[in-house]
């Protein structure tokens, strides 16, 4: 295998036309750039120099590696210099999903802050629910996934790095003229005979445990991913809902009237990365300010 140090030395005979000159130049020793030499003849497997008198010529097989010898030397100072810039925080890309709620909360401060301290990382964002979100952090689409879950599940995540950023608790949403609307609690019990109006998949099925834990299955009359939809339709009277807290905060509700759940239901806010992109010096400061961001 040829060796860059070596191409340094070929290319500094070459220019100076003697060994000790070349040793002068690259601030060595004569024996040191005959030994690079003589490990550089026997890679490429053939002469590459030739001694005539005090100087040395080169052979066509050492005329034909000078000439590449610029491009690949070249090349490598420049992937060295992209390299410290991107471990240095001076450059680097982080991809990051994340599902709406947390797109629309903790994610913004995290990319000022992240921007504000390293400005020439960039990131890029798109939102997905887990487990499609983790999906995509597995295939290699993506460096971060900010997901949900509601209670650990044994090895859902054992093979990933997870940051916890919070817990997030739901919050019931009724209609502003709701017989609960004024209440400091309600328990899910309370709204057994109730139009319900559903969020996300994963944020369904679990309605319908806590739902069924309580005695009841929910009458789910609207279903939709979007979370202002969901606000909407509570507000217009067509049915109550229970939405995460992040979500509420996100969406000022419109005639709706938010009331605490009793008993508490909640989920954990986390951050998943693989083991190696957890080393990779953008990946950790974007995990570190997603880490501070929901510690406010």
């Amino acid at each position: 295998m040829i060796e860059a140090r070596h191409l340094r030395v070929l290319r500094a005979v070459s220019t100076t036309g003697s060994f000790s000159a070349a040793a002068r130049e690259l601030g060595c020793t004569q024996p040191a750039v005959s030994q690079q030499m003589k490990a550089l003849e026997s890679s490429a497997g053939t002469t590459l120099l030739i001694r005539t008198g005090r100087e040395m010529r080169l052979t066509q097989a050492g005329e034909a590696l000078v000439r590449h010898a610029s491009g690949i030397l070249a090349g490598l100072t420049a992937a060295e210099e992209e390299v410290a810039a991107i471990a240095g925080l001076r450059a680097g890309r982080v991809r990051l999903v994340s599902f709406p709620s947390g797109s629309s909360t903790l994610v913004p401060g995290a990319l000022a802050a992240l921007r504000a301290e390293h400005p020439g990382t960039r990131v890029s964002l798109v939102e997905a629910e887990p487990p499609r979100s983790v999906d995509l952090l597995r295939e290699g689409d993506c460096d971060i996934a900010l997901a949900f879950r509601y209670g650990a599940t044994g090895g859902e995540w054992d093979d990933l790095v997870v940051r916890p950023l919070l817990t997030d608790r739901l919050i019931g949403l009724v209609p502003e003229g709701h017989r609960l609307a004024g209440a400091s609690s309600v328990s899910i019990g309370e709204l057994a005979e109730e139009s319900w109006i559903a969020g996300c998949p994963r944020c369904r099925r679990q309605l319908v445990e806590v739902c069924e834990e309580s005695g009841f299955t929910p009458r789910i009359d609207f279903a939709t991913d979007d979370y202002p939809a969901v606000m909407g339709l509570v507000g217009a009277g067509l049915g109550v809902a229970v939405l995460p807290e992040l979500a509420v905060e996100s969406v000022r509700p419109k005639g709706a009237r938010a009331v605490p759940v009793e008993p508490a239901i909640e989920r954990e806010i986390v951050a998943l990365t693989l083991p190696d992109l957890a080393r990779v010096p953008a990946v950790a400061a974007t995990l570190d300010q997603l880490s501070r961001t929901a510690a406010r």
